[in-house]
């Protein structure tokens, strides 16, 4: 008996923990793999075509690859859907008069009529509220000299 903490068994834990482990290991699989090949030992005729032969099919799909296929279906099937939209609408447009045009257009001319017109009044309504308050001294000089000197001539105030 060893009172040593990384060897916690006895003796005789172990030699049964050491039995159930090579017990387990040497054990049948509970479930067996899928049969993944298919051989046909019947005989092969001496001449002609050889008949069919049922082959079973026991394939296991995992969960991912359905999603990602569902998905696939989904998405083709949405991309189709806008696809024949675009397209009914083009036919649509292919075939425009002067008359259409204008029904078409006239909500949003007078949707962006209105809304110049709120932006110029809000526009009026700031200017109208501003009060400037100057303080101190203005100083106006209107003294204005012109040198003209070779090809330019400039301007300059002085004071």
């Amino acid at each position: 008996m060893t009172t040593d903490p990384q060897y916690p068994l006895t003796e005789t834990e172990a030699s049964a923990e050491a039995h159930r482990l090579i017990r387990e290991a040497y054990q049948q699989d509970p479930a067996p793999r899928p049969v993944t090949s298919f051989r046909d030992m019947s005989p092969i005729p001496a001449f002609g075509d050889t008949p069919p032969v049922h082959q079973p099919d026991h394939r296991i799909v995992p969960e991912w690859a359905v999603g990602v296929a569902v998905a696939s279906i989904g998405v083709g099937a949405g991309v189709t859907g806008l696809g024949c939209g675009a397209w009914l609408v083009l036919q649509g447009l292919s075939s425009v008069t002067l008359l259409g045009v204008l029904a078409i257009a006239a909500p949003f001319a007078g949707a962006a009529m209105v809304a110049t017109a709120i932006g110029a009044a809000i526009s009026r309504a700031r200017s109208a509220s501003t009060t400037n308050v100057y303080q101190g001294t203005v100083i106006k000089r209107t003294e204005i000299t012109s040198t003209a000197r070779g090809i330019g001539a400039r301007s300059r105030i002085e004071g």
